[in-house]
């Protein structure tokens, strides 16, 4: 785990923010390089799937012309959902490292059961709550802003 990768993460999550989209910034390293970045974008291109883990993921893929991102870190300023950790699975991304665990338990079983190894995919290593009250403090203070305007 590096903190400069999970710093710019933080990075992206303040321009989802300033642009009023949840803050969930991600980055993705391969080779202690980072080779894409996402935010979520979901209001902005009115779509459900503009996750910031989806568009790194994206990103990554059509920098490495390949679908598989095996050996490739993932730094995401929370635990991802079910649909971004299944496509994280799917690209074979070996790490994932979040900064804040998703608040229900039942969600976490989830994404740790989809990270587990499979018949045809590797396990993801997955580490959560590495910097838990930066991440708080940021989604905090977001929904706060949305329930005043």
């Amino acid at each position: 785990m590096n903190k400069k990768y999970m710093d710019l993460a933080f990075f992206y999550a303040e321009k989802a923010y300033n642009l009023d989209e949840v803050p969930i910034g991600a980055v993705i390293v391969k080779d202690d390089k980072v080779i894409s970045y996402g935010y979520n974008l979901k209001e902005s291109n009115n779509s459900s799937l503009e996750h910031a883990e989806m568009i790194a993921i994206k990103e990554a893929s059509k920098k490495l012309n390949n679908w598989r991102l095996d050996g490739c870190s993932m730094y995401v300023t929370l635990d991802p959902c079910p649909m971004c950790a299944s496509a994280i699975k799917q690209s074979r991304i070996s790490y994932v490292y979040s900064a804040l665990k998703n608040s229900d338990p039942k969600n976490s079983q989830l994404i740790c059961k989809i990270f587990e190894n499979d018949a045809t995919n590797p396990n993801v290593f997955f580490i959560s709550n590495i910097d838990s009250e930066r991440s708080k403090k940021m989604l905090s203070s977001f929904f706060k802003k949305q329930r005043n305007e």
